[in-house]
């Protein structure tokens, strides 16, 4: 009792009230001095550091402070604030009353609304003939983005309209119930999306357009006849079986070949020329087509060294110049062998197992028209569809070479390829009569699995 009266006495002389807090540690009730209305009270900050459990700390810590420190005093302390049920209460009450005045802020804003919908204006008759245009634009542009079901993440607002979602996706099923019932049969040989230089995505648009190009920029069919005096067919032939060797020898791909032979002929139908510059020609259009064509083309010493110098290099030089202006440098045209990449693609889709030995007679059968004058007459496609179709009655006989993948990839049906196949398999079979051989020396090769010997047995044209 004596102790806990000098605690008490030793409290009331301190000059601020005391706390509950220091009530409690000090283990008596609060001896709250006379209120003085004229006293001024600082009031800190509490120290952001200090812990919630400070209030129950023993009661010398609590003594040291007091002792020898003649700071103001904390007008309250907010760590006991939940010790006291009257302080709960109010917290209580204030949130009750935020959560009225919540609910009274969100009826006025429903009212505010309510009344903004009331007094918009009528829409007038123009204004709706243009919503109603941007709406069948919107209408569009979702069926635009449906149509296509492989894009999984599309930038923009989602779908909103389930109407023109439902028309939208039955025309997609009409569509396809229509491909399914037309063209079940055909082999799509663009489904592979992965292989980059297949151009899977852009393929049926690029040989769509390879298909008119061919119709323009065609050498004349007689040029022999109307504008040649010095040379003829056989000349010609054996300036490309000379040109076949070069491109042997330099290992050119078959691509230059080809464009060479179009450049020749392309030239000999617009300008006349003698037999001796005959040779000069072959070679400047293969150094143009090299060019064009190869990584690493030719140099030019080279073609004048592959003619025994018998033309220097300034008269290359000077033809390929003549030769570029005639032509108006126009050299991107489509030959035999763009079209023969296309259609054996889809013939090798056709079998089960894809045959090396089909594309390497199919090459031979369409290189043996080079040497022919005749096969001016007939387009590269129709040579390269024609190529095909013998190539694959001479390695199988048992089913006909054709069907409705080939007829759709090819543009061309069975009886309209009678002419060039029968024109083709009189140059395959006429192995004895024809002196040109290096074509056929070429593909006598193993590593072209010698198809230049291989025949049929029956005749194409039972199948006609």
């Amino acid at each position: 009792m004596n102790k806990e009266n000098a605690n008490a006495s030793e409290a009331a002389k301190l000059p601020a009230r005391v706390t509950r807090a220091r009530a409690k540690a000090f283990k008596a009730s609060p001896a709250l001095p006379p209120f003085r209305p004229e006293q001024k009270r600082f009031c800190p900050r509490p120290h952001p550091k200090r812990a919630a459990s400070d209030a129950g700390k023993s009661s010398p810590a609590v003594t040291a402070a007091f002792q020898n420190k003649k700071r103001a005093l904390l007008k309250d302390v907010t760590n006991n604030i939940y010790h006291d049920n009257t302080v709960v209460e109010r917290i209580n009450a204030a949130k009750l009353k935020t959560g009225k005045q919540v609910r009274k802020c969100r009826q006025k804003n429903e009212d505010m609304a309510t009344d903004t919908c009331m007094e918009v204006p009528p829409v007038d008759d123009d204004d709706r003939a243009k919503l109603a245009e941007e709406l069948s634009k919107i209408k569009m542009l979702e069926a635009q983005d449906i149509s296509y079901p492989s894009r999984k993440h599309v930038a923009g607002p989602a779908l909103t309209s389930k109407n023109s979602t439902l028309e939208c996706n039955e025309q997609h099923k009409t569509s396809t119930v229509l491909h399914d019932s037309n063209i079940s049969c055909i082999v799509d040989i663009d489904s592979n999306k992965r292989d980059t230089q297949l151009c899977s995505l852009y393929a049926p648009d690029i040989y769509h357009n390879l298909h008119v190009t061919e119709l323009d920029q065609r050498p004349s069919t007689d040029y022999m006849e109307q504008l040649q005096h010095d040379i003829n067919s056989s000349m010609r032939g054996i300036l490309i079986d000379w040109l076949v060797e070069v491109s042997e020898e330099y290992k050119l791909v078959p691509d230059t070949l080809y464009l060479t032979v179009h450049l020749i002929d392309r030239f000999l139908s617009q300008s006349h020329i003698e037999k001796q510059r005959l040779q000069l020609l072959g070679v400047t259009c293969m150094l143009i087509a090299s060019k064009y064509e190869e990584i690493c083309a030719p140099r030019v010493e080279e073609f004048c060294f592959i003619t025994d110098n018998t033309y220097m290099r300034e008269e290359v030089l000077k033809m390929e110049s003549q030769v570029l202006n005639l032509l108006h440098f126009q050299l991107s045209v489509p030959t035999t062998k763009t079209f023969l990449r296309r259609f054996l693609h889809a013939a090798q889709a056709s079998c089960q197992v894809p045959s090396v030995e089909l594309e390497f007679l199919a090459n031979y059968l369409a290189e043996l028209t080079l040497i022919d004058y005749n096969f001016l007459k007939f387009l590269p496609s129709l040579v390269a569809a024609s190529s095909v179709f013998l190539a694959r009655w001479t390695l199988d006989q048992s089913e006909h070479p054709w069907n409705p993948t080939m007829e759709h990839y090819t543009r061309y049906k069975a009886s309209e390829l009678k002419n060039t196949v029968l024109a083709l398999e009189h140059l395959q079979l006429n192995t004895s009569g024809c002196s040109l051989n290096a074509i056929r020396e070429k593909y006598r090769q193993q590593k072209f699995k010698c198809v230049a010997s291989l025949t049929s047995p029956q005749r194409v044209l039972s199948l006609f």
